[in-house]
């Protein structure tokens, strides 16, 4: 390969290690919980995740997120960055090989179907067993800790694959606007004890993928929940904390950068299905294919993109450690050949694919999609 494989950094404080810190935080020394990020101690914790909010955008547009602004620090969000498997990190505390969400699709291998990780939950794909670890919510329960345990989030979400797989042990409380999850989160918070809270915000993201983050309703959006969070400060105990991440970062995609490959044969030989998302492909091999077909399949990804992506067989991804310490029954999730651009590009197997409509895309490995930010406030401040 003329290109360096990116690998994850050594020692670095990830989206694995956020919920299991909050967990720590609230439970103290002995309970289970290691506060590798060192967030201190709260008796109520709050874990904002905004999605699609990369510290690069943040640091771009910091007139519109004041308060997120003042406090800002950078967290390596993981790969893929893409919001089922990140989202999954988050609240396991596992990597993705380990979890099993591996990709924005992948391929089920019973099924011999590729199922979208957000929304295709059915047949052999089993929320309780596809995602394959406890969350941190279901292991507070088990301790035995007398903890509140509560997820805020859209209504939609409330009984979704996606919700059952990654947050069971927590209960889920619907609010569909954005300052009604807040104030649904101030209720909790005004309750006696200790409690533990996942707020979701999944607006920026959808506004990243329609207008891009560049754009002024993206801005708008980041505006208003910056008000939201700073009002949520006022209100905190002084034994309450609230800590804002987000499961990865965005960079806006024109049309003009799209790659369209599909119509390429050497780039399509042996290919049996394609998962992962425009940033990030998963390509997996008809299991028919010769050893030689899935060499050369390889070798075509290179000589047609190595300028512009990492083209790396999943034996390589596995041992750069892409995905963590990959378990055995998720090995076959990862694609034959991982194609993860480098560039500010995005790939589309057809001149019509209905994904080309979306502006800002994530997935790979760039600073803007990898870095996202970690920012405390009360008790953690």
């Amino acid at each position: 390969m003329t290109t360096m494989v990116p690998t994850r950094p050594s020692g670095a404080g990830s989206l694995a290690d956020v919920l299991p810190s909050c967990a720590a935080a609230i439970l103290g020394p002995g309970a289970g919980f290691d506060d590798t990020l060192g967030l201190g101690a709260a008796r109520s914790v709050v874990l904002l995740l905004v999605d699609g909010l990369g510290s690069a955008a943040l640091s771009a547009r910091s007139a519109y997120a004041r308060t997120l602004a003042a406090k800002r620090t950078s967290l390596f969000s993981g790969f893929p960055t893409t919001t089922a498997s990140a989202l999954a990190t988050v609240t396991t505390g596992a990597l993705p090989g380990e979890h099993g969400l591996v990709g924005y699709s992948v391929l089920d291998p019973e099924g011999d179907r590729v199922v979208k990780q957000l929304s295709e939950w059915t047949g052999a794909v089993d929320p309780a067993t596809w995602q394959r670890r406890p969350t941190v919510f279901e292991s507070v329960r088990a301790s035995g800790a007398d903890v509140a345990l509560s997820v805020v989030g859209p209504a939609r979400y409330a009984a979704s694959g996606l919700t059952k797989a990654i947050l069971r042990g927590a209960d889920y409380r619907s609010a569909d606007s954005v300052s009604a999850r807040f104030d649904e989160t101030r209720r909790l918070l005004a309750a006696p004890g200790r409690s533990l809270t996942y707020l979701y915000v999944p607006e920026l993201d959808m506004a990243g993928h329609r207008y891009g983050w560049e754009s002024d309703r993206w801005s708008a959006a980041l505006e208003s929940l910056d008000a939201e969070i700073r009002r949520l400060e006022q209100d905190l105990a002084a034994d309450q904390a609230l800590v804002v991440t987000a499961d990865h970062g965005v960079l806006d995609v024109p049309n003009h950068r799209h790659i369209v490959y599909g119509d390429e044969a050497d780039l399509m030989n042996g290919v049996r299905h394609v998962a992962g998302e425009p940033r990030c492909l998963q390509l997996h091999v008809d299991p028919t294919a010769s050893a030689e077909q899935r060499a050369d399949l390889l070798a075509a990804w290179r000589e047609s993109e190595d300028s512009r992506s990492w083209v790396v067989s999943r034996d390589e991804a596995v041992e750069a450690g892409w995905f963590g310490e990959v378990a055995p029954d998720v090995l076959p999730r990862i694609g034959d050949v991982l194609v993860a651009a480098r560039k500010g590009i995005a790939y589309y197997r057809g001149e019509n694919d209905r994904g080309r409509g979306m502006i800002g895309q994530h997935g790979s490995w760039s600073s803007e999609e990898t870095q996202v930010p970690l920012i405390r406030f009360g008790a953690f401040a």
